[in-house]
């Protein structure tokens, strides 16, 4: 299977999960926001350019199932995986609480990036202590779901690694 078709099929798994099966696990009375912590992962092990790319596609597979403005998921998604990509090159080891604190990150800077778009964009609902609130509880799933979500992603694109270093002369 090619990187375009397993990165595809991480985005539209991304999307069945967040709108189809995470309603359902309410944690702290709110649900994760996978697609932030698949952005997270693929920053973490990509970089920056390929984790906005992936961030974007499933922010915006996500916003089809939320009443808020389309496109506010995909850009928070896009901004926090381009500023979390950027930011894990000075990483020099990845030790075991890298992916929660990756996780925690990215739902703390996700949401406030999709607070902030849906106040500038006339949504009061999101201008409220209560939104910030959700976005700090949500940050808490986010961060206990994060190593899950780092080790799939991880053996996702491991796996598309492995043949190329059979070709390498030991």
């Amino acid at each position: 299977m090619g990187r375009g078709t397993r990165l595809a099929l991480l985005v539209s798994a991304t999307i069945v999960l967040q709108g189809g099966v995470f309603p359902g696990l309410r944690v702290f009375g709110t649900v994760p926001d996978l697609a932030l912590l698949v952005a997270a992962a693929v920053a973490y092990m990509e970089g920056p350019d390929t984790a906005a790319v992936i961030g974007f596609v499933a922010g915006l597979g996500t916003d089809l199932f939320l009443e808020t403005p389309l496109g506010l998921t995909a850009i928070s998604c896009a901004l926090t995986g381009y500023a979390l990509g950027v930011l894990q090159t000075g990483l020099l080891r990845s030790p075991r609480w890298v992916a929660p604190l990756l996780g925690a990150a990215a739902g703390l800077g996700g949401g406030l990036v999709f607070a902030a778009g849906g106040v500038v964009t006339g949504s009061e609902v999101l201008a409220s202590w209560r939104t910030l609130d959700v976005i700090l509880r949500a940050t808490l799933y986010d961060a206990l779901l994060a190593p899950l979500v780092f080790l799939a992603v991880g053996r996702l694109l491991r796996e598309e690694r492995e043949p190329a270093a059979a070709w390498r002369v030991r």
